[in-house]
């Protein structure tokens, strides 16, 4: 069985000009260097060097240093490379450990001979094989956010992800609406939302889709549980499946910008067609710059319109525009202001929102 490992070193770790031998000396035959190499270069896979490889080594991501050092090398090949190329034997290759420190790594002990180097960064070790290098793996996330604004009041809600896929997740996410005027008063039959859907990861992982599909429980849309003769609202009591949601997120962010749309369909489900009933669209859109790792700003536009209302009235309930400011901490932590004026004609007051939330 063949085994051939790749380690790949950024650029900086050698002078662009600098001419050495592929594989440093270790007291083997020409042949036996030939077998297996390991090889420290550019940062990236040259083709001529990535031969195909029926088994994987598991190896590590190194921090190191500045300076690179190998035993003596063999400079009279004169050949042009953009790195170093330690060689190791076949037989010895699947032990071939690597022991590392946040300055130097190693080979292990039971090496043929043991090789110390420093590189000029934080380098991905990769394991390649006739496909090329392994994707980085994505892992289960999890988001609480704990959010209040001058209409919606005070509404906690979570989403997670559950990666399913090279570039899609298993998405699931809820909303506890606090409000009373959602509910049937005095804190009864609350408004609740849950869905799920997925999330798709595009360029490179800076763009991230999310279409869902959620229920709402209580009486908002559906206005509840109805009297028998009047078929009007009670007031006493929700209903399960109130109302449908889907929706559509798009999350864009760089090392430089961000950017999010929302778009929501809020539709009863229940009564629907029965007085009382209502739909209505939620939608904003916001986009900033980043300033530094910790620090956004940008502009904020908020809708809310009743697009349906049995025996009532269509309306635009508001529209916000204003500025935010975002700040995050390197443990997860980040917390969003946004404020500025309800541009609805005939609307009076301004709007504001908090939003406090962690990823784990």
């Amino acid at each position: 069985m063949k085994l051939r490992t790749y380690l790949w070193i950024s650029a900086a770790v050698v002078t662009p000009a600098l001419s050495v031998s592929a594989a440093a000396e270790t007291g083997l035959s020409q042949t036996e260097l030939a077998e297996t190499e390991v090889h420290i270069a550019n940062g990236v896979p040259v083709a001529a060097h990535a031969p195909e490889v029926d088994t994987l080594a598991p190896l590590t991501a190194i921090s190191a240093s500045s300076e690179i050092t190998t035993n003596e090398l063999d400079k009279a090949a004169g050949e042009d490379v953009q790195g170093y190329a330690i060689t190791i034997p076949q037989s010895d290759a699947a032990q071939a450990a690597l022991a590392a420190s946040p300055q130097t790594f190693e080979l292990a002990s039971d090496a043929p001979t043991a090789q110390q180097v420093a590189a000029a960064a934080v380098v991905p070790v990769a394991q390649y094989s006739g496909s090329g290098a392994a994707p980085a793996k994505r892992e289960d996330s999890y988001t609480v956010l704990l959010n209040q604004d001058s209409f919606f009041g005070f509404y906690p809600s979570f989403n997670g992800l559950i990666p399913i896929g090279d570039n899609i997740d298993f998405s699931f996410y809820g909303i506890f609406w606090t409000t009373d005027g959602f509910g049937t008063g005095l804190g009864s039959d609350l408004w609740t939302e849950f869905g799920a859907g997925v999330a798709i990861h595009t360029m490179e992982g800076n763009l991230v889709i999310k279409p869902q599909l959620g229920i709402t429980n209580g009486a908002l849309l559906s206005g509840g549980v109805r009297d028998d003769d009047t078929e009007l609202p009670t007031g006493t009591g929700g209903n399960f499946a109130d109302g449908i949601v889907p929706s559509l997120t798009m999350n864009y962010s760089d090392d430089a910008f961000e950017a999010e749309f929302y778009g929501g369909y809020y539709a009863a489900l229940r009564n629907r067609n029965e007085t009382g009933s209502l739909d209505f669209l939620h939608t904003w859109l916001n986009a900033g710059a980043k300033i530094g790792e910790k620090f956004s700003a940008g502009a904020h536009y908020e809708l809310l319109s009743n697009t349906r209302a049995v025996d009532g009235d269509d309306s635009v309930v508001y529209q916000w525009l204003g500025p935010y400011v975002q700040f995050s901490t390197d443990n997860g932590f980040f917390a969003r202001f946004t404020a500025g004026a309800d541009i609805e004609a005939g609307n009076d007051g301004d709007f504001y929102k908090l939003t406090a939330g962690f990823s784990f």
